[in-house]
C-alpha cells in the first residue's frame, strides 16, 4: 500500500478552503449605485452619510444599503427609478457639496467586505468602463515653445549687452529689432550659438536691422512628438491613481490619444483626475492692508491680489510670484509629526529664486497658491473662472511665517490627507507639455458588457460539459475525479484573480477555456500512464503511484513552454492580449496544482488507502 506524505492533504486542504473563500464574492453579482466623494476632497464621515439619509429620507427613496467605503459612501438601489430619484434630490439638496457618480457595486455581504474581500475586477468589454479620446493642442504646444525662446532670446540679448528695442512673438517667429548701431552679426551668431535648431533670417525695417527667428520643420515635428509622448505619459501616470488594472493608454493618430479604463467605478472621478493639471505659486502675503476691507470696498491694494484660502478667510498676497510649479523637480507626501505635508524639491533657478525672496523677510508669510484646471464632468460645479468646459480654481492652501532661509528643498503643510497625496501625484507627474481636450467619452454600459458574459459563460460551460463527458465515459470514475479537480482549478483561478484584482476580459475567458483543456490533458496523460503500469501488471496502488510520477515530467515540460508563451504575450501585448496572457499564466499554476497535488489526494483517499484493491476503474 503506498500512501502519500499527510503533508499534502493538510496543503491540499488549507488551498483549496482559502480558494473557496477568496472565490466566493463572485457569486454575488453587482447591484445599480451612486457613489459621493465629498468635493473638497476629503473623506466623507458618519455625520456626511447621515446627511445624505435624511435627504433621501425626505425624498422617500430609500438605498438597499448604504456604507462607508474608502472614504466614500456608497449608496445601493434595488432600481435604476430610484438610483435616478436618489441623484437628482442629492443634487438639489447638497449646492455641488459632492461629486455624484451613477456606477454599479458588487453585492458582496459585509461581513466579506469587513475582511477585505472582493471579486474580481472585470474588463472594459465586460463589466463596461470608461473611454476617453483626448485631442492633443500640439499647435500650443509649439506656440509655447516659441514664447519661452522669445524670453530665451531676450536674456541672451542683455546679458551680452546688444541692444534690441523689442522680441516678441509674431505667428510662429520671434521678431527682435536691434536698436541703431547694434551689431547684427554678433546677434546673429549669439542667438544660433545657443540653438542650432532654428531658422534665422534677416531684414530691414523702418531703418533699423530685424531678426526672425523660428523652429526648422524637423523641429516643429520633433516638439509636436515629444509633447504628445509627454502627455501619454503623464496621463499613465495618473491612471495609476486611479488604480485601474490593466488600462490603456495609447496613440492614435497624429495628434490624439486613446485611454479607456475597465471597471471605473466612479467615471466623474477619472473625468478630474486625467482631465486636471495642477500647480502651485509661492507669493509674500500683504501684511500691509486689510483683507477683509478690500474684498468689501472691492479694492485690491496695487501689487496685491485677493485670494481665499481655504477655509473661506480672505487674504491678499503679493502679485509677484517667488516661484512656480515649472521650476518644481520633485513633490512626494508624507507625514510629520502626524501632520500630512507635501515635500517639495525646486530646480537650481527656482531654489535661488526662493533663496533670493526668504533671506530678506524672515518673519514674514509666504503662501503657497494651488492652481488647478480641469474638465468638467457633465453637472459638476465650477468654484473658480469658467471657460466653457473648462474651470480654473485658485486658493490659498497653506500661509506660513518663513521661519528660515529656504532653498531648493522645503514642505508645504496645513493640507488634509487625500489632497496631500493627489497633490503630490499631479505635481509629481508633471503638468502636460499641450493642452489637450476630451473629443469623445463613451461610457460602455453594463447591458453590452453583460451580454459578452453570457456568451463567454455559455461557451466555457459548453466546452467543459463536452470536457466532463469524455472524462466520465472514457476514464469512468478517475474520470470524475478529474472533473472535480477541473472545477477546481477553475474555482482557484477565479480566487487568484480576486486577490489580485487582475481584470478578466473576454480573452481572458478564452484563456479559462483553454486552461480547462490544458488540466484535462494533464489529467489524461496520468491517466493513460497508470493503464500503462496496470498493464505491464503492475499492482493498482503500484501503478497510482508510477503514474503520477512519470507522468510529472510531461506535465510539466507542456506547462513551462506554454508559461514562458504566455510571460511574452503579457509583457509585450496590450490590451486584450495581456487579459488573455493573465489568465493563461495563472491557469498553468492552478491547473498544475489542481493535477498533480488535487487529483494525487484525491485518488490516495478513494483508492490508495484500500488493502484489498483488485482492479482500477480507469
Amino acid at each position: 500500500m503506498y500512501q502519500i506524505s499527510p503533508w499534502r492533504y493538510w496543503l491540499v486542504g488549507i488551498v483549496v478552503s482559502l480558494g473557496l473563500l477568496l472565490a466566493l464574492p463572485n457569486l454575488f453579482g453587482d447591484e445599480l449605485a451612486i457613489q459621493l466623494a465629498r468635493d473638497d476632497r476629503a473623506a466623507m464621515d458618519a455625520s456626511g452619510q447621515a446627511r445624505i439619509e435624511g435627504i433621501l429620507a425626505a425624498q422617500q427613496v430609500a438605498p438597499s444599503a448604504a456604507y462607508l467605503e474608502d472614504g466614500r459612501l456608497i449608496l445601493r438601489f434595488a432600481h435604476v427609478d430610484d438610483q435616478l430619484k436618489a441623484r437628482d434630490a442629492i443634487n438639489d439638496g447638497t449646492a455641488g457639496d459632492y461629486v455624484v457618480a451613477l456606477t454599479s457595486v458588487p453585492r458582496t455581504p459585509a461581513a466579506l467586505r469587513k475582511i477585505g474581500l472582493k471579486p474580481m475586477s472585470l474588463g472594459l468589454d465586460l463589466r463596461g468602463g470608461v473611454h476617453f479620446m483626448y485631442e492633443v493642442d500640439v499647435e500650443g504646444a509649439i506656440d509655447n515653445a516659441i514664447q519661452r525662446m522669445a524670453q530665451d532670446i531676450r536674456k541672451q540679448l542683455r546679458d551680452a549687452r546688444i541692444a534690441f528695442t523689442a522680441a516678441n512673438v509674431e505667428g510662429r517667429e520671434v521678431k527682435v529689432t536691434l536698436r541703431p548701431g547694434a551689431d547684427l552679426q554678433a546677434a546673429r551668431k549669439l542667438i544660433q550659438a545657443n540653438d542650432p535648431g532654428i531658422s534665422l533670417r534677416n531684414d530691414t525695417q523702418g531703418g533699423l536691422d530685424v531678426l526672425f527667428v523660428g523652429f526648422t520643420p524637423d523641429r516643429v515635428k520633433a516638439r509636436q512628438d515629444f509633447a504628445i509622448e509627454q502627455n501619454i505619459t503623464t496621463l499613465r501616470n495618473r491612471v495609476d491613481e486611479l488604480g485601474v488594472s490593466e488600462p490603456i493608454v495609447a496613440r492614435q493618430g497624429v495628434d490624439r490619444i486613446v485611454v479607456q479604463l475597465p471597471g471605473v467605478q466612479d467615471p466623474n472621478q477619472a473625468v478630474r483626475v486625467l482631465g486636471s493639471s495642477a500647480t502651485v505659486e509661492f507669493r509674500l502675503v500683504d501684511e500691509a492692508n486689510n483683507p477683509y476691507e478690500a474684498q468689501s470696498s472691492k479694492r485690491i491694494p496695487i501689487g496685491s491680489k485677493l485670494y481665499l484660502e481655504t477655509d473661506g478667510r480672505p487674504i491678499l498676497l503679493k502679485r509677484d510670484v517667488i516661484a512656480t510649479g515649472d521650476q518644481l523637480t520633485n513633490a512626494t507626501s508624507g507625514f510629520s509629526e502626524g501632520t500630512p505635508e507635501v515635500n517639495v524639491t525646486l530646480d537650481a533657478r527656482g531654489g535661488q529664486e526662493m533663496l533670493n525672496a526668504t533671506r530678506d523677510n524672515v518673519g514674514r508669510r509666504m503662501a503657497v497658491v494651488y492652481i488647478e484646471t480641469k474638465n468638467l464632468a457633465e453637472g459638476e460645479i465650477c468654484k473658480g473662472i469658467r471657460a466653457g468646459d473648462t474651470c480654473t480654481e485658485e486658493r490659498v492652501i497653506s500661509a506660513a511665517t518663513i521661519q528660515s532661509v529656504l532653498s531648493s528643498r522645503f514642505r508645504i503643510t496645513g493640507l488634509q490627507s487625500a489632497e496631500a497625496h493627489e497633490l503630490a501625484l499631479l505635481l509629481r507627474s508633471g503638468a502636460l507639455a499641450a493642452p489637450q481636450t476630451i473629443v469623445e467619452q463613451r461610457s460602455i454600459g453594463p447591458s453590452l458588457g453583460q451580454d459578452n458574459i453570457d456568451r463567454g459563460m455559455m461557451a466555457m460551460a459548453i466546452g467543459g460539459l463536452l470536457t466532463f463527458l469524455f472524462l466520465s465515459i472514457y476514464y469512468s470514475a478517475f474520470g470524475i475525479v478529474a472533473c472535480l479537480v477541473l472545477t477546481v482549478n477553475v474555482m482557484l483561478l477565479v480566487a487568484v484573480m480576486s486577490l489580485l484584482q487582475a481584470s478578466l476580459t473576454l480573452p481572458g475567458i478564452a484563456g479559462i477555456v483553454l486552461t480547462i483543456g490544458m488540466a484535462a490533458d494533464a489529467n489524461v496523460l496520468i491517466y493513460e500512464r497508470i493503464r500503462e503500469e496496470l498493464r505491464s501488471g503492475n499492482s493498482p496502488q503500484a501503478a497510482i503511484h508510477a503514474g503520477f510520477d512519470k507522468a510529472f515530467s510531461a506535465i510539466a515540460d507542456s506547462n513551462i513552454t506554454t508559461l514562458i508563451a504566455g510571460v511574452a504575450l503579457f509583457a509585450f501585448g496590450t490590451g486584450p492580449i495581456k487579459g488573455f496572457a493573465v489568465t493563461l499564466v495563472l491557469g498553468i499554476f492552478t491547473s498544475l496544482f489542481s493535477a498533480i497535488l488535487c487529483s494525487r489526494v484525491l485518488i490516495d483517499l478513494i483508492w490508495g488507502r484500500r488493502r484489498r484493491l483488485a482492479a482500477l476503474p480507469v
